[in-house]
């Protein structure tokens, strides 16, 4: 699996940079937290993980990626969070980890999750807060598909790190540039799968339909050599965002990766977006 997961995603093996994710996966997992349930809209069990922060200045809603988990995704990231007194929810995305769903709907069904996560988190720590949403790959893809429903005002900004805009759109470029298949015939059938279990077309919203009438303000962060996700994706994203926008782009960062290469510059650009979207 770990051989077929890198041949789709046609990352380049980073072995320190693997280390590190796993170093500090085990440091947040280990944490004094609250591991939480909710059931969705649709019925489906759902499980987070909630970092309380003492004086509190913001909460961070934080959606992982595909076939990975909270802790490795967000955990090269959490001290920084908890340094700037965050309230953290690490959510588990549906059909992964311990939350339930027989399929990932690659931010189809999962940007409703998003809004059954705030109304937790608002009944949990009231509205007064600033909440963002924050999400790395297909995390990212579900927050920005997030932007295109009613969110509550108390969402403040979206954090979205190497997000694709559809599921047919990132299909394509796995198929046609690193299985380097033809996509015609792969993608007739794959949608017809998607379709007849999920009940969903993989082209029936995207990214590109949510950002056009968004009103919440988007941090979009993505790496030159993203060989998973293609940056033009982004850029996408960026140019269909009616909300106020920010882009950070990270020269030589392959997916996922920006953090590791350029941790300084990341930093500097998420808390400029909170300080000037903070008190909006």
């Amino acid at each position: 699996m770990q051989k077929a997961g890198e041949l789709l995603s046609g990352v380049q093996q980073d072995n320190a940079f693997l280390s590190e994710l796993a170093a500090a996966a085990k440091r947040l997992e280990s944490k004094g937290h609250e591991t939480i349930e909710i059931v969705s809209r649709d019925g489906t069990n759902l499980v987070g993980h909630f970092f309380p922060a003492k004086s509190p200045k913001r909460i961070i809603i934080a959606m992982h990626g595909w076939r990975t988990s909270w802790a490795y995704d967000f955990g090269t990231m959490a001290d920084f969070l908890e340094k700037h007194d965050c309230t953290v929810l690490y959510a588990e995305q549906r059909g992964q980890n311990s939350s339930g769903g027989d399929y990932m709907s690659f931010g189809l069904a999962e940007r409703y999750d998003v809004l059954d996560w705030i109304d937790w988190v608002t009944e949990r720590c009231g509205d007064k807060l600033p909440i963002y949403l924050a999400g790395v790959s297909m995390g990212a893809t579900t927050v920005l598909m997030a932007a295109g429903l009613d969110l509550p005002d108390s969402v403040h900004g979206i954090a979205a790190d190497c997000g694709f805009t559809s599921p047919q759109a990132i299909w394509k470029h796995v198929i046609n540039k690193n299985l380097h298949l033809p996509y015609a015939l792969r993608g007739i059938m794959a949608d017809m799968m998607f379709k007849n279990r999920l009940q969903m077309s993989t082209d029936e919203y995207s990214t590109i339909d949510a950002l056009r009438c968004s009103k919440v303000p988007v941090l979009f962060a993505h790496g030159t050599e993203d060989h998973f996700v293609p940056i033009g994706m982004t850029y996408e994203n960026y140019e269909a965002c009616a909300a106020p926008k920010k882009l950070f782009i990270v020269p030589g960062a392959d997916h996922g990766m920006s953090y590791y290469f350029d941790k300084k510059g990341y930093e500097a650009a998420v808390t400029n977006f909170w300080r000037e979207f903070d008190e909006r």
